[in-house]
């Protein structure tokens, strides 16, 4: 079942965004809320504390924390997603705005993924997708496509084909910048790891081809 969590940074129209399976469900977090007109969504969920939705008119039923609370706008979604049984999400609207909250968010995903749930990060002009031991990613990417493999703790044994310079069984240190802006060749990017934790991005183009 997929989910799309709405959330507060940028949301840009591209092709890669339109390519999105739709969902089953649309959870918005507080001011993510107002992607759902540019995206053609009906909302099945609004949660949050209401501190970024001044002005916002959305008819959907709501969720109302108070601020003073432990978890972020976007965890309340996710905790409500998957009662009601989500196994995959996808956030919208997940880079851009505060590095603080794009940063929780793109670690909370890699911890989403470790317990076994389908994540991706979204704004249409970027995506994030968490690469764990036994998670391998395969991407069908544009040729010249800007992808990089960040990561998150040292890497151990990192393959990466369909792209300018491959990788194979590669260690890698963390926050290293050997394996930022690779480009993609033209159809399959593949990439897995043996051990530690990462997150491939990609900078998705605004028109097809």
């Amino acid at each position: 079942m997929i989910a799309w969590i709405l959330v507060g940074g940028r949301l840009v129209p591209t092709p890669a965004l339109a390519a999105l399976p739709r969902p089953d469900l649309v959870v918005a977090a507080d001011g993510g809320a107002r992607h759902a007109a540019a995206l053609g969504v009906r909302v099945d969920a609004w949660v949050g504390d209401f501190d970024s939705s001044d002005g916002l008119s959305l008819e959907a039923p709501r969720e109302v924390h108070p601020a003073a609370k432990d978890e972020t706008d976007a965890e309340l979604a996710v905790r409500l997603a998957r009662e009601r049984g989500a196994t995959r999400l996808v956030f919208l609207g997940a880079f851009g705005g505060r590095f603080d909250h794009a940063a929780a968010l793109a670690l909370g995903g890699l911890r989403l993924a470790r317990g076994g749930l389908g994540v991706t990060l979204h704004s249409g002009d970027e995506s994030g997708h968490p690469l764990l031991p036994g998670v391998p990613v395969r991407l069908d990417l544009p040729p010249g496509t800007t992808l990089s493999v960040l990561a998150v703790s040292d890497l151990r044994g990192l393959s990466l084909t369909g792209v300018r310079w491959p990788l194979q069984q590669a260690d890698v240190p963390q926050g290293s910048g050997w394996t930022v802006s690779n480009e993609a060749r033209g159809g399959a990017v593949r990439a897995r790891l043996e051990g530690g934790a990462a997150l491939l991005t990609v900078l998705h183009p605004f028109t097809s081809g």
